[in-house]
Formats: C-alpha cells, sequence, structure tokens
C-alpha cells in the first residue's frame, strides 16, 4: 500500500497542486486572511453573541461603527484574494507583480454590475417590480464571499496575461536613466491596456447580450453549484478525510486541500453571515453546513486528525516514555490546533497502529457535525471567522454560540474514545522496545562472546 501510495497515487496528486494555477491561488489566499481576522474581531463586537451586549453596542452607536470595519476588511476579501492571485502568479515568473495584482482588481470591478437595486415582488410571484435603482456604484457583496469564484478566475488570467506580455517583450522599455518606479508604470502600460479592454469588451457582451454581468452569471451558474457541491456529504469527505490520507504518508494535507477548498468554504461562510446579521439564520432560507468554520473548529481542531485524545492518553495513561515525553511537549501546542511534535515525533506519519483512528476520527466527527445540523439540534455556524489557532470550546462558542461550544467539547470527548484502544496497544510497543525487549538477552550475550564472529 505504501509503494502503491508513494508511487502511483501521490506524484499525480502533487504534480496538480503545484501547477501555477493551483499553487498561485493556495498562495494568493493568503493575502485575505490577517483582513479576515480583523473583520472577524470588529464582527464578534458588532455582531456580540450576547443579545443585551449586542443591544446596548447598537442602542450607543458603537455597533454600526464597528461593523464598518468589518466591512471593509472581512467584507471584501474577493478583493484581496484578486490580487493576492495574480500577484502570486506573476511574482513567481520573476516580474515586477504589483500593477499585476492593481490589474486584477480594475478587471474583477469591470466584471461586476454598476447598479444596486431593491426588488419588490408584486401579488403575483413570477412577477417583480425595481422599487428602487442606484447607479455607477460598487456592490460590496460582489468584493466579498459572492465574488470569490470571480476572484480566482479573474486572478489566473490576468496572471497568466500579464506573464504572457512580459515574456514576449510587449512592453514599453524606456532608458536605463529612467527611475525604476517610473518605468515600471510604463512597462505595465501595454499589458495593462489589453487586458482592460479585453475585459471591457466581456462586460459588453454579458450586458447587451444576455442583459446580466460576467460576475452574476458564474455566481448563478458555477459558484453557487460549487459552493452546494461543498455542502452535503461530499464536502465532508474531502475536508475531513483528504487531509488526514495525505498527511498519513508524510504530505502536508491540510495546506492542500484547504488552498483548494477555502475559497468556496469562506464563500459559505459568508452568506451564512448575511443570514445571521439579517436574523435569518436557518438551513430553511438557505444557510450552508460546510463551512470554514465547520473544518477548522470541528475537522481539524487539535491539529489534523483532532488528536487531542491521543494527546490525553499521552499525558494520563501512557507508561513509556516516548509517549509521556511527548504527550507534555505537545499539550500546548494542542491547543492552539498544531500538533506537528506527534505527527513526526510519535509518529502518526507512516504508523500502521495508529492510522485507524488518525483517519477515521474526523471523518466521525464531520459526519456527526453534519447530522446534528441538518436534524436542527444545533444551529448552522454563523459565518464569523475564527483563527484557525483560537483555542477549542473558545472557538466552537464564537461560531455556533453555546451550542457549539458544548458540541464541541463532545467531539473532543469523543477522540478521547477513538484513540484509547491504539495508543494503549502503541504504548505496549513503545514500553516493551524501551524495557530492554529489543536488546539481547543474557543468553545472546554468552553466545557473542563465545563466537564474536556471530
Amino acid at each position: 500500500m505504501n509503494n502503491f501510495i508513494n508511487e502511483k497515487l501521490l506524484p499525480p496528486v502533487m504534480k496538480f497542486v503545484n501547477t501555477k494555477a493551483v499553487t498561485a491561488i493556495k498562495n494568493g489566499m493568503l493575502y485575505p486572511i490577517p483582513f479576515i481576522v480583523i473583520g472577524a474581531v470588529f464582527l464578534i463586537l458588532g455582531q456580540f453573541p450576547i443579545q443585551a451586549v449586542q443591544d446596548y453596542l447598537n442602542e450607543i452607536g458603537l455597533g454600526p461603527i464597528f461593523m464598518q470595519a468589518n466591512n471593509a476588511s472581512f467584507g471584501i476579501m474577493a478583493l484581496f484574494a484578486v490580487f493576492g492571485i495574480a500577484y502570486s502568479w506573476v511574482r513567481d515568473e520573476g516580474h515586477d507583480a504589483v500593477p499585476a495584482g492593481m490589474l486584477a482588481i480594475v478587471v474583477d470591478i469591470i466584471l461586476q454590475p454598476d447598479t444596486v437595486k431593491s426588488v419588490t415582488s408584486i401579488a403575483n410571484p413570477e412577477r417583480v417590480s425595481t422599487a428602487w435603482q442606484v447607479s455607477g456604484v460598487v456592490d460590496k457583496a460582489w468584493l466579498g464571499g459572492k465574488g470569490m469564484i470571480v476572484a480566482i478566475i479573474v486572478g489566473l488570467l490576468v496572471g497568466w496575461s500579464y506573464s504572457w506580455f512580459m515574456k514576449k517583450g510587449f512592453t514599453i522599455k524606456l532608458p536605463e536613466q529612467v527611475p525604476a518606479n517610473v518605468a515600471a508604470s510604463f512597462t505595465a502600460l501595454i499589458p495593462g491596456a489589453a487586458i482592460v479592454t479585453v475585459a471591457t469588451a466581456i462586460y459588453g457582451i454579458f450586458k447587451l447580450g444576455f442583459n446580466t454581468t460576467m460576475v452574476e452569471w458564474i455566481y448563478a451558474t458555477i459558484q453557487t453549484p460549487l459552493q452546494h457541491a461543498t455542502d452535503g456529504p461530499l464536502g465532508v469527505v474531502v475536508v475531513a478525510f483528504l487531509p488526514v490520507f495525505l498527511w498519513f504518508f508524510g504530505v502536508h494535507g491540510a495546506t492542500i486541500v484547504g488552498g483548494i477548498m477555502t475559497p468556496l468554504l469562506l464563500a459559505n461562510n459568508a452568506d451564512n453571515l448575511a443570514l445571521y446579521k439579517a436574523g435569518k439564520l436557518t438551513l430553511d432560507n438557505g444557510a450552508h453546513i460546510v463551512t470554514q468554520a465547520f473544518m477548522d473548529q470541528f475537522i481539524t481542531v487539535t491539529g489534523s486528525g483532532m488528536t487531542i485524545g491521543l494527546v490525553i492518553f499521552m499525558l494520563v495513561r501512557a507508561k513509556s516514555v516516548q509517549m509521556k515525553t511527548l504527550g507534555k511537549l505537545e499539550i500546548v501546542p494542542a491547543l492552539f490546533n498544531i500538533n506537528e511534535p506527534i505527527l513526526f515525533g510519535l509518529p502518526l506519519v507512516l504508523n500502521p497502529l495508529l492510522a485507524i483512528p488518525f483517519i477515521l476520527t474526523p471523518l466521525v466527527s464531520g459526519f456527526a457535525t453534519y447530522a446534528v445540523i441538518a436534524m436542527g439540534i444545533i444551529p448552522p455556524f454563523n459565518g464569523m471567522y475564527v483563527p484557525w489557532t483560537t483555542p477549542a470550546i473558545v472557538s466552537g462558542l464564537i461560531v455556533g454560540g453555546w451550542q457549539g461550544a458544548l458540541w464541541q467539547a463532545v467531539m473532543l470527548v469523543m477522540t478521547g474514545f477513538m484513540y484509547y484502544p491504539f495508543a494503549r496497544k502503541y504504548d505496549k510497543v513503545l514500553l516493551a522496545e524501551e524495557q530492554g525487549d529489543a536488546q539481547p538477552s543474557a543468553a545472546d550475550i554468552e553466545k557473542l562472546e563465545e563466537n564474536p564472529a556471530n
């Protein structure tokens, strides 16, 4: 199995994840993260989990002020993403990447609607009327989660096309005496003009030919189906099974899967957040189950494989020196969802005795969490983004209220039962080695003395 995975399965997987496009997406999606975290802090203040506190903040006028900071950071994460993806592509090609990132922002806005409408229904549900319309504006909804897939597409296409112009030398070259920053701005002029012209033509085709915009069309035909595809059992398998499966063979599965799934999971987060703000956070109103919070707080909490149950065993019940020592080293990182010390130190990687709980525990948590939300036992997660290093229980409280915190505690207890029999067996193996079972016996030593050649 090990040979099959390493020789047949992993090479094409790694070839895919190392392509220019996937690399640009993984690296580019890192740029919105700081602003998402900052926005999440202000979101918690503006939509405080305790209703009485939130009412007071709104009464004194601080609630809307906090939300303004959230809207200008968390609310425009697609804008950061489109810059980051185009920038990462062009930077990896060895060119000045800032103009490409700025160009991607321009293209992203060109392809969006320039009007905001309020649509009201008439007696006949199939007929609607526009109550009001404002033109010449940018709808921030398309700069957030709803525009994430467009941001990825635009970022990749701008990064690729800008790099093509640079390679072909279709740029304005100024004398060496011209300052570098001035020369760089002229270097981007020809590719920028060409790319903006193409983007404007695409906007015109969609506007005149289909009475819509590219961003709205992609959202309806691509992003929404993809979000729904992730928001089901298949999505649970992808975020719960693939990361630990890859980790078992020493490949950083969380980074690989997260780089591909994060845009969709963040878009699901954004949809839930909008419903939460409107007081309509229910599955009937379109809330998602599988979100970024679902993955971070109920799949990878305490580290890939949800290894807190194993760490507690190592601290409390282990008898081998190796397990007890690693347990003391890992307990603090585990509180902040970091478990590399035992992934490679115990190890969990390529350890057949611990493979079953390592792979199954996230799946059990994922499907159990999916079930309790689907059955209405706990509400969908509210869309607040919590940094992945936030300790368990606290993160559950933020994304799901007291029900989320309680359920997260139940899942952490479950990890103890999942890991216990396997950890106990592995502890016995290590203890036997430490007690000298692997050392030569007295009879063996006597034989060696009689015949040193052996």
